[in-house]
């Protein structure tokens, strides 16, 4: 069974940090690009990142490109993304994605 578990969110001030995590099993993770993706409070999903199946390419939605940075363990089986200078447009679930297939996600909040 495909299982993808997030991690990592919380609340914190604008301008702050957080790194989430995506503990990935039931699927060959070091085979499998993997997205993350986000839904704000009343929107639709969107995409934010894309890393390839070896974590060599990682491509990012412009709102979010130069502050984020998604990276891969594949000997952990582990997703990751960094996320820097946070702005309130950030607050959403967080979600790592591979295929059709999501995690119950976690909650980023960025509110002073």
């Amino acid at each position: 069974e495909v299982q993808l578990v997030e991690s990592g969110g919380g609340l914190v001030q604008p301008g702050g940090s957080l790194r989430l995590s995506c503990a990935a099993s039931g699927f060959s993770f070091s085979r499998s690009a993997m997205n993350w993706v986000r839904q704000a409070p009343g929107k639709g999903l969107e995409w934010i990142s894309t890393i390839t199946d070896s974590g060599g390419i990682a491509r990012y939605v412009d709102s979010v490109e130069g502050r984020f940075t998604t990276t891969r363990d594949n000997a952990k089986n582990t997703l990751y993304l960094q996320m820097n200078n946070l702005k309130a447009e950030d607050t959403a679930m967080y979600y790592c994605t591979m295929g059709a297939t999501r995690g119950q996600g976690t909650q980023v909040t960025v509110s002073s």
